[in-house]
This record gives structure tokens, sequence and C-alpha cells, in this order.
């Protein structure tokens, strides 16, 4: 299968936008189609309301975002993309006829997935030229945030269709889920839809509002789920004895005439309370604005699983790790000015790195010095492998000075230049510049130690990792040395 460096979407809408968002947001181009000339206004402003939710979720370096065109012939669409998103209404007849349609023009080798909800693939491909290319890619709302995509293949899909798709999902940071067989409604929508019949039940009968409803889960389950689903939740229920001990306490509850499988009748009044019971729980809030609540908290949510590796936070630390590594390799391969420091790092000043000052926080600073470290260290050897293996510098003394004021949405970028190595040691100078000025903002030192974390003690570094610090160090010797570096801390001016 080829690589992905196009996204052909069929279709815009909510899905739609999202999934340009998100693979925009990732360095991959968009052509989006649709019959209807206006969607391209509502395109555009869905990604750009996704782009601060998006610019928030990591501070990896990210590739050249990529660019979106929009038009209304879907044939041409299909002639030009090396993967096609569909994202049409949920009616059976009219995405057999579309994908029939576009599958015509299309390559063969480009993979034509559908974002159904809940329609089987094997017959979304009846009608399709080459249909073993074909499969389910079903995200989840919002797609530019939430890292999961159920990926379903038919009676005629190939499996290295599936594998093509999960590699390219990967890729811009979501987590691919392969369902075993193709069952109507996939595997995540029968699980929701069963809480919703619940929750239209009880509504249906005076038992709770759709806010007591929510706040059930809200303070409770959904706190859990957010890392750990029902069944490994429920694993620990049973204490030390897990999921056999549970079982048989709590199975017999199964015959209990809890819950109700079949849904109520949508009756009015059953509509009339849903409506009422949302609408008051929004308290007078339009839908932008739920969407930013909601993405504030999903990005959090997820920087706060990262930190333990778990869930959609293991997902994200993934893709931050492949980020730095692509990062590092362009820089590896860019033409090297022997007369200038290294430019390791670019990054732009988020909102909530802003303190009551309306300037960048001083703690941020060590942040961006360190991310210019971690690419110097991708550069001359030292990855998650190699951290892995139980060796890592450790910072052993850090100097920054403040020299002038850095707002909100400042662009920003960072060189460094070797000061010195050994085995050992090695001491770098960070200058901080504001892109738009070329303004030096800040300045930082690191003394850095080289450990074995494992031993516990200072050891050499392995020979490749030192001759690429070394040729580094020697090509900086050259450049003149700041004039600040190695000064310590005085009240006397500078």
């Amino acid at each position: 299968m080829r690589q992905v460096k196009t996204l052909g979407l069929l279709g815009t809408g909510v899905i739609g936008g999202g999934w340009a968002a998100r693979a925009m947001h990732f360095g991959i181009d968009v052509i989006a189609a649709d019959v209807k000339p206006e969607m391209e206004e509502w395109i555009r402003g869905s990604v750009a309301s996704a782009e601060p939710a998006l610019a928030s979720l990591t501070t990896a370096p990210l590739p050249p975002k990529g660019k979106l065109t929009f038009t209304t012939d879907l044939n041409a669409m299909a002639r030009q993309v090396d993967f096609i998103q569909e994202n049409i209404p949920e009616q059976l007849e009219l995405k057999q006829r579309i994908l029939a349609q576009v599958s015509q023009h299309a390559p063969a080798d480009v993979i034509i997935a559908s974002s159904t909800s809940g329609l089987m693939p094997s017959d979304l491909q009846r009608d399709m030229l080459h249909p073993e290319r074909l499969i389910v890619g079903h995200p989840f709302n919002p797609v530019y945030l939430l890292p999961l995509v159920e990926l379903v293949a038919g009676t005629k899909t190939a499996a290295a269709s599936i594998e093509a798709a999960a590699e390219f999902y990967t890729y811009i940071g979501m987590h691919a889920l392969r369902v075993r067989k193709e069952v109507p409604g996939h595997l995540t929508d029968r699980l929701q839809e069963a809480l919703w019949r619940e929750i239209l039940h009880m509504v249906n009968e005076g038992v709770a509002t759709t806010r007591e409803l929510d706040e059930s889960i809200i303070y409770g389950p959904g706190l859990r789920w957010a890392a750990m689903g029902t069944n490994q939740i429920y694993h620990l229920a049973g204490g030390e004895p897990g999921m056999r001990h549970m079982l048989h306490q709590f199975g017999p509850c199964l015959k209990w005439p809890w819950t109700k499988l079949e849904a109520p009748e949508l009756t009015d009044e059953l509509i009339d309370r849903m409506v009422e019971g949302t609408a008051e729980q929004a308290g007078g809030r339009s839908i932008r604005e739920l969407e930013r609540l909601r993405d504030g908290y999903l990005v959090a949510v997820q920087q706060v699983l990262k930190q333990f590796d778990i869930g959609a936070g293991a997902t994200l630390k993934a893709l931050e790790s492949r980020l730095y590594d692509e990062a590092a390799a362009r820089a590896a391969k860019t033409p090297v000015d022997p007369n200038q420091p290294l430019r390791l790092f670019d990054t732009t000043v988020r909102a909530e790195w802003v303190d009551y000052n309306s300037h960048m926080s001083d703690f941020r600073y060590p942040q961006i010095f360190g991310d210019a470290v971690d690419t110097l260290f991708r550069q001359i050897g030292i990855d998650t492998a190699y951290r892995d293996a139980g060796y890592s510098p450790y910072t052993v003394e850090m100097k920054i000075s403040y020299l002038a004021e850095v707002v909100q949405s400042d662009a920003l970028y960072v060189t460094t230049q070797v000061l010195g190595a050994d085995a050992k040691r090695f001491w770098l100078y960070h200058r901080m510049h504001r892109v738009c000025d070329d303004k030096l903002v800040a300045t930082a030192e690191h003394i850095m130690l080289h450990v074995d974390a494992k031993a516990k003690k200072s050891v050499p570094m392995p020979a490749d990792v030192q001759a690429k610090l070394f040729a580094i160090r020697e090509r900086h010797a050259a450049l003149p040395r700041p004039a600040d570096a190695g000064r310590g801390l005085s009240l006397d001016k500078r």
C-alpha cells in the first residue's frame, strides 16, 4: 500500500471536519469533497475551531501543517489522494452508490475507509471496484482529540488493507482497534447503546433526570473508564482472586430484572424530557462553548494519563516519541552551517503557558530548553531505546537568563552551542529567539553528566555517541564564546 501524503474526504460534516483537523495537524494534506459547495465554509471553520485544542495536546515538534483544499467533484478527489475516508449520511443505499462510483476513479491501492457507526462493511463493498480495499474506520467525536478508531473488515477485505489502514491511523496519533468480526454497531456503539437504552427508560419512567444520570457517570465510573475498561475494573472489584471471585459473588445479580434491553418508545413526552433536561444542563452555553469545554478537559485527561503510560495517554506518549524522533531526523538532514549554533527546536507559546502578568511563566523556559536538549540527544544517538537500557545524561547544573517578554502565540526557536564535552560530561549553551523579529529573549546553560541509572554512577558514553558529540564540539569550538557563559549570579549590573 502507498504512503499516505494526501487524505481524501468523501463528505464533510462534523466527522469529516474532525478527520481534516487531525490529519492536517500531523502533516497530511486533505482534499475534502462534498456535493454541497457551502460545506467548504463549514469544514474550514471546523478545522479552525479544532486548532486550539490540538495545539494544546502535545508540545512535541510537529511536521509542517497539511493543506486543505475543497471540491464538489468526488471523482476528481478520488484520483488525487492516497487514502479515502468516507463520511456521508448513514444510509446504506446512498453509501453503496457513492462508494461504487468513487471506487471506479480511485487507484486500486488506495484504501477506502467508511466512518459508519453501525453498517456492515460487507454490505458497503458490494458494488465496488477492488472491494478488497474497503474497510470500516469508525472514529469517535471529536475525531481530532479522541484517539480510538475501530477497524472492521468485510468478507472481501484483504488483511493487508486493515494493516495499512492501522499504520496510517497510528501515524496521525490514533489507537487502531481491530474488530475480530463484523457485527452491526461494531464494538463501542453497542456498549454505548446499552447504556443509552437504560437512560431512556429511566427518564421515561421518571426515575431520574438527564443531569442526575450524567452525574452518576461523571463522578464515578467515568473517571475509572478514562484508563481502565469495565472488565479490568470488575477484575479489581473481585479483590485478590480477581474476576473469578467477582463473577461468583455478583454474577447472580445478572438474573435480577434491573435492565431493559429493549428501548422505550420515543414518544413526544419522552423527547421533550430529554431535550429539556439537556438544555438545562447546558446552562445557556452554546454548542461551540460546550465543545471548547469538552476539548479542554479531554486534552488535560490525556496529558495526565500520559504520565502513567496507560489508555489514551499511552497513545499520546507513543505519538510524541515518534514526533521527536522524526524532528531529530529532519534536523540531522538539514545542512549544517559550521558558523552557527544548531537550530534544534521551534514552538509557539500556548495559552496555558501564560501567567497572571500575561507573559510566559518562568517554569516553561526550562521545558522549552529541555525539548531542545532532547532533540540534540536524538541526533547523537540518545533515544528511547538508549534510556530503556538504563543510560541517560542527567542535568547537574542549569542557569537561565530572561532577557525579554514573551507573550501568548509568540513563535520561538532555540539554538544550541556545545561549549565543552568529554567522555562523561557536556556543557551546552542555548539561545531562545522570537521568530517575528529574531530578538534574543532568553539564554540557558546546561552541565550534564552521563549516568548508568542501574548502577547509580557516572560512566563514559558509548564510543559512537561520543564521536557524534565531539564532532559538534569541534565545529562549535570556532564559534565566539558567549560573553556570559559560566557567569554566576550576582546583584552587580551586567
